[in-house]
């Protein structure tokens, strides 16, 4: 790989989820401040798409920070950032849709949030350990220590790839609910649709830094095979 495909291939590598970030903090930040037209928090909606879907069970909670909502299985509970919690705004109501989608998705038993459930342990050891592998045999020049490193970050990967259809249905059940159950009126659904769209391409752009991360780290494995 000559210098300037380097500089631009890591240049890629800092630019896509900075662009990704930019893009959704960008859009939360505007349409924190409009308000949505039933006038309920984020708490209220996220309560109100539980109890129409049956799961009483499932708890809402404030947490403190930004953007830090999210749904957890284990204790079954839907965690919102407290302007999102408290607040009536447009975003805040798509991003309690989102995170209840998660727990419909586990009620529901859904296959690729199970399958990302069973591959937390192998992607937090492979994503801890195969750097340690791929940097000792680069520079040992040990093709079998840097093809082991790219098997365990595979597993890593694998876990960004399968997250990405688990994050795209929990944001289209967050528009069936949020549309059917009359929290939004129709002229809101372009805003409450960028919101969710804006989110995604923060997994989206994690996904594709990781693919492009291990084909070059396949590639290295090959050239060092071919010497």
């Amino acid at each position: 790989m000559s210098l300037t495909m380097m500089i631009i291939y890591f240049g890629l590598l800092i630019l896509i989820p900075i662009w990704a970030q930019m893009r959704v903090k960008s859009a939360y930040r505007k349409y924190s401040q409009v308000q949505n037209s039933s006038g309920m928090s984020g708490a209220d909606v996220a309560r109100k798409i539980l109890d129409e879907n049956g799961l009483f069970d499932v708890a809402v909670e404030p947490v403190k920070g930004q953007l830090t909502d999210h749904y957890d299985p284990r204790s079954k509970v839907v965690r919102l950032s407290e302007g999102n919690y408290y607040g009536q705004s447009v975003a805040g109501a798509a991003v309690a849709a989102h995170e209840v989608g998660h727990a419909i998705q586990d009620a529901e038993d859904y296959a690729f949030l199970r399958f990302r459930h069973a591959l937390v342990p192998i992607a937090n050891f492979g994503s801890n350990i195969s750097f340690f592998l791929i940097l000792a045999g680069i520079l040992m020049q040990a093709s079998g220590m840097l093809l082991l490193g790219i098997v365990f970050m595979s597993a890593a990967v694998l876990f960004q790839v399968v997250t990405l259809p688990v994050e795209f249905n929990a944001s289209s059940r967050a528009m069936h609910q949020v549309v059917a159950t009359g929290i939004i009126r129709n002229d809101e659904e372009r805003e409450t649709r960028k919101v969710l769209d804006a989110a995604a391409l923060t997994y989206v752009a994690a996904a594709l830094v990781a693919v492009l991360e291990l084909v070059r780290f396949v590639m290295m494995y090959f050239m060092m095979n071919d010497d």
